[in-house]
């Protein structure tokens, strides 16, 4: 009975080791991945034949399907818009939690800290509120002097100054293509983060309040992002935004957001390769699901992979991502045929994307751009061996098997 075991054992080896342990199928997939027409071009299929085809066809393809931006000819989806100036959303604005210092010059009594209420309104004593909210600290002075003579705790307008002690976190709204579309709280300070010498000179800063800021807590903007027309929704009023100095390296609109504004980021409906690279609006950073082991482990401690998985720059492509999870190198011989996969999903659609790349022969094409995809926030890459090393393994595995069947009486 032991020796029919082995046996079969051999058996089982000798038929793996003449069939070359054939890998899965190609993954199936809703897009239509091998033509190009999927969320970006690069996920189409490395063409057999390279013949004279020419390189680097990826990004033209993705720009096929763009719709026009503001600006271009013929751009008719902005004709309807009667575009509000910009000027009023410029400049410091004041917002509800907002903490300002009111000095009135000879009124020890009035002149106080003071928070903007959640109505938006600043309460003196003995005075009716004061509008200060997506109000400026000029208008505001105007507003409290004026309110002071009609009050007639003067004759004439007194000099009044106003200055920010502490721009409050606001909530704004923000959706379209970003990769995280919810509302965001922005612009809180940890009271152990403050410089108080520098806020005591200068006084609060707006930075964490900008339109930025907000982008990038909404998971960045995608690559298929219109840029020339970022909406801001405020009070009833529709503000179209160009940020394509973002990446063109020209001073930026960055705004002070208020509570309430809504951001909307219109797509293009194309993938748009020359937005896959860090900027202040761009994701943070891509955090990757990853895979290279050849068993199965009980847990991470034991795949020596972290619990937090890995985190590579915006911008990084497949290829990079394999070479960060250990994938790539060893002996020829039994890792020429390593392949990897990629998992991702469409943010347009919702759709799951499946790619399946050869190690070696993405490493060797000229090409390989055309046909190595970016990676995108919360994509997940999982390596196999090669046939080879595969066949080692259920050897190996058999091996166990056979040694257990020895020790069977």
């Amino acid at each position: 009975m032991t020796m029919n075991f082995k046996n079969f054992l051999i058996t089982a080896v000798s038929a793996s080791t003449l069939l070359g342990c054939s890998s899965m199928q190609t993954p199936r997939n809703i897009e239509a991945v091998s033509r190009g027409e999927s969320y970006q071009a690069q996920y189409r299929e490395p063409g057999r034949r390279r013949g004279n085809t020419p390189l680097l066809q990826a990004a033209a393809m993705n720009g096929q399907t763009c719709m026009p931006q503001a600006g271009d000819q013929g751009a008719n989806a902005y004709a309807k818009w009667s575009q509000p100036a910009l000027s009023p959303l410029l400049g410091e604005k004041l917002s509800r939690n907002d903490m300002v210092q009111i000095t009135i010059e000879g009124d020890d009594l009035l002149s106080d800290a003071y928070v903007v209420s959640r109505d938006g309104d600043l309460k003196l004593p003995y005075l009716p509120p004061v509008r200060a909210q997506g109000r400026t600290t000029e208008q505001v002075e105007q507003e409290v002097a004026r309110v002071l003579v009609a009050a007639q705790f003067y004759d004439a307008e007194p000099r009044v100054t106003v200055r920010v002690s502490d721009f409050a976190s606001v909530t704004v709204g923000v959706r379209g293509a970003v990769f995280e579309p919810h509302s965001v709280e922005i612009g809180g300070v940890p009271g152990d983060s403050l410089d108080r010498r520098r806020q005591g000179a200068l006084g609060a800063s707006t930075e964490g309040r900008n339109l930025s800021v907000a982008l990038r807590a909404a998971g960045g903007v995608r690559p298929d992002a219109d840029l020339s027309a970022v909406e801001l929704h405020r009070q009833g009023r529709i503000y179209r935004m160009d940020l394509r100095g973002v990446f063109e390296g020209s001073d930026p609109t960055d705004i002070m957001l208020l509570t309430g504004d809504q951001i909307v980021v219109n797509s293009r409906g194309c993938f748009q390769d020359a937005l896959m690279r860090p900027s202040p609006i761009s994701p943070p950073g891509v955090t990757l699901y990853m895979s290279n082991l050849t068993q199965p482990a009980a847990g991470n401690a034991e795949s020596a992979i972290g619990r937090d998985v890995r985190e590579v720059p915006y911008g990084t492509r497949f290829l990079q991502a394999v070479v960060d999870s250990n994938c790539v190198g060893g002996s020829k011989t039994t890792n020429a045929n390593r392949s990897a996969v990629l998992f991702t999903r469409n943010p347009v659609t919702g759709s799951s994307v499946v790619i399946e790349r050869n190690i070696e022969k993405l490493l060797r094409r000229g090409d390989r751009d055309d046909f190595d995809p970016y990676v995108l926030p919360g994509d997940a890459v999982a390596c196999y061996d090669s046939k080879v090393t595969g066949v080692t393994e259920i050897a190996r595995s058999l091996g166990i098997v056979g040694a257990a069947a020895l020790l069977i009486p």
